[in-house]
C-alpha cells in the first residue's frame, strides 16, 4: 500500500510539473511568433508615444515658468525709461549682469 501511494505521488508531481512546463514553453513560443512580436511592438509604441507627450507637456509647463523668471529679471513687462529719465541700462545674462553703457564704451 505504501508503494502505490508514492507511486501515484510521484505520477502526479510529474503531471504537475510537465503541466507547468507545457505552458510556460508555449507562451516563450507565442511571445517569439510574429504576431506575439508585432503585438509587443505594437504596446512599445503606444507607450512611448504616451511617454513622450507626457514629457512635452512637462518641458512647455517648464518653459513658462523659465520664460517669465527671464521676462521679471530683465524686466521687458515694463515700459522703458523716458529721454528725461535715468541712462538706459543694458542687461546681459539676465539677472547676473548689469553692464552701464557709459562704462563699456556704447
Amino acid at each position: 500500500m505504501r508503494r502505490l501511494f508514492w507511486v501515484s505521488v510521484g505520477a502526479g508531481a510529474g503531471i504537475y510539473a510537465t503541466h507547468r512546463v507545457k505552458r510556460r514553453v508555449e507562451r516563450f513560443a507565442r511571445a517569439l511568433s510574429p504576431g506575439g512580436v508585432a503585438a509587443r511592438a505594437v504596446s512599445t509604441g503606444q507607450g512611448a508615444g504616451e511617454r513622450l507627450r507626457l514629457f512635452a507637456a512637462d518641458v512647455r509647463t517648464e518653459m513658462r515658468a523659465r520664460e517669465e523668471e527671464l521676462r521679471e529679471a530683465v524686466r521687458m513687462d515694463q515700459a522703458p525709461p523716458g529721454p528725461d529719465g535715468p541712462h538706459p541700462r543694458r542687461v546681459l545674462r539676465a539677472r547676473y549682469t548689469i553692464i552701464d553703457d557709459d562704462k563699456d564704451g556704447h
